[in-house]
């Protein structure tokens, strides 16, 4: 590798690093977002305010507005997934220039929206907050591929950025923070769309204007050189690539393992597994059953954060505003949780493989353990989040950003590993747009608190709690496979060495 390619490789990482971690996931910080838009006063119409017994004081019922505030974010964070599937196929099918300049454009829109609304045009937060959610997903999506430029290192650097895309929810505590110090929301968000010159900049210089190929050929480069755009075709490469292991398996070479479900049917010319196949394997029904169960509760928790606090402080100010703050803290160490999921995927890289082990199969061996301790982290955290004692919330922040950011660097890896890079853009897309649909249930479990539970969240937690319990099938299931593989292996081998002695004893 030539100088100035692994300059830019470097370059491309860290510059991804800090766009994930400064812009892409800043919906997610809604918490501290919703603390200033109620401080200014937006949705306030929706408090009901009642007179106190014999007219002495009034009371103030706000649970309307909560409920307002809690639709914005349940609508932005499904569209963040459901489109994800639209997202993910002009991924595949145009490259990341176009969709790159298609997400910054959401971006920018949505940060101008915020910037010029105002309490008499709350509703303006609707499509704001959704062109923030979808813009930075677009981001994150094209982000990802990065890691196929350090190949052995692969996974850690997919985690990393989901890890950073979580941290990066703390740039609305940051708002939170000048706010209080007399600058004004609208300044805020004007200079975060200002920030897109930077976006494109680097979509210009530090991208390709289609995909990084996996694997990764040698001294491939992209980007802008000289005024000139990269002649490199990957699509060319990724023919050549996939016709060359066609062959390969018609010399009888061993292919690479299927996951389960997988048909021989649906197999087109050149391209390895039918995206058909891939989606009605046992791998990833079950991973869409993973992650929606643990996406729900993540959701369910920060939709709903601000009146829990209020329900659990006495209505102190104060002290919400002291946790909502805690809460925005510790999202910052996303970016220090999510490598550690990523180096237990990749800790069998390196090391030479059992005779007629793939590495696919290899990678679906270390896979298992990382999905498995992702659904404990789950677990404790929505046991902690259902106790109703204040102090305890600061365990559950904890185990909320450690939880999350396995789960999102989990999902990406996982698609990447378990199959076909061609259909990484559909399949992560697809995804996350049915978990999306799921995520819906957030707003009837609101309103079930809100209103037949008196704001007593209790009984939902514990539900979910044992919803939970469910996610377990799939690293059950894809530790059960391995081991079947292993099985299967060992067998033939065991068979190859007993024909080999009969070959030698018909000799003699």
């Amino acid at each position: 590798m030539e100088g100035g390619t692994k300059l830019r490789y470097w370059l491309t990482l860290f510059s991804g690093m800090l766009e994930c971690l400064c812009f892409a996931g800043v919906v997610f910080g809604y918490a501290s977002l919703v603390f200033v838009l109620k401080a200014d006063g937006y949705f306030h119409h929706l408090c009901d305010h009642d007179p106190g017994v014999n007219g002495t004081g009034t009371s103030t019922d706000c649970s309307r507005q909560d409920e307002r505030f809690s639709l914005v974010f349940t609508i932005a964070s499904f569209l963040n997934n459901f489109l994800c599937f639209i997202n993910g196929f002009l991924f595949d099918r145009f490259g990341t220039m176009v969709t790159r300049l298609l997400g910054i454009s959401l971006y920018t829109t949505g940060s101008l929206l915020v910037a010029f609304s105002s309490p008499a045009s709350s509703d303006l937060l609707f499509p704001a907050l959704s062109c923030l959610a979808v813009g930075g997903i677009l981001l994150l999506l094209t982000n990802m591929q990065v890691g196929n430029l350090f190949p052995s290192h692969r996974s850690t650097i997919i985690t990393l950025y989901n890890g950073a895309f979580d941290s990066s929810s703390a740039v609305f505590l940051i708002f939170k923070v000048l706010y209080e110090g007399g600058v004004s929301l609208r300044s805020s968000f004007l200079v975060l769309s200002v920030c897109s010159v930077i976006h494109l900049v680097r979509t210009l210089l530090l991208m390709p204007r289609s995909h990084i190929p996996h694997p990764l050929p040698h001294n491939y480069t992209y980007g802008l050189s000289c005024g000139k755009a990269n002649s490199y075709n990957v699509e060319q490469f990724e023919k050549m690539r996939d016709g060359a292991l066609t062959q390969g398996r018609g010399r009888g070479d061993h292919p690479s393992v299927p996951a389960p479900g997988d048909t021989t049917v649906d197999q087109e010319p050149g391209q390895g597994r039918s995206f058909r196949s891939c989606v009605l394997s046992w791998f990833f029904l079950f991973h869409l059953l993973w992650l929606s169960i643990m996406q729900l509760r993540h959701y369910l928790f920060i939709g709903t954060l601000n009146p829990r606090l209020v329900r659990l402080a006495g209505d102190d100010a104060h002290r919400v505003s002291q946790f909502t703050n805690a809460f925005a803290v510790t999202q910052l160490c996303g970016v220090l949780c999510a490598p550690w999921n990523g180096l237990i995927m990749d800790r069998n890289k390196g090391k030479p493989l059992d005779p007629g082990e793939g590495e696919q199969e290899a990678e679906l061996r270390s896979s298992w353990l990382s999905l498995c301790l992702t659904v404990v982290q789950g677990l404790l955290f929505s046991v902690s989040a259902s106790v109703p004692v204040l102090w305890v919330q600061y365990l559950t922040f904890a185990l909320q950003v450690l939880n999350r950011s396995f789960l999102y660097g989990g999902n990406a890896a996982f698609i990447s590993i378990a199959f076909p890079s061609c259909h990484f853009g559909k399949l992560y897309g697809l995804v996350m747009c049915v978990s999306a649909v799921v995520s819906l249930l957030q707003f009837p479990c609101c309103a079930l608190v809100e209103g037949l539970l008196d704001g007593d969240p209790f009984i939902v937690d514990v539900a979910l709690t044992l919803l939970t319990l469910l996610a377990f099938i799939h690293p059950v299931y894809v530790f059960i496979h391995c081991r079947k593989l292993r099985g299967t292996r060992e067998d033939e081998v065991q068979t190859e060495a007993a024909n080999g002695c009969g070959l030698t004893e018909a000799k003699v």
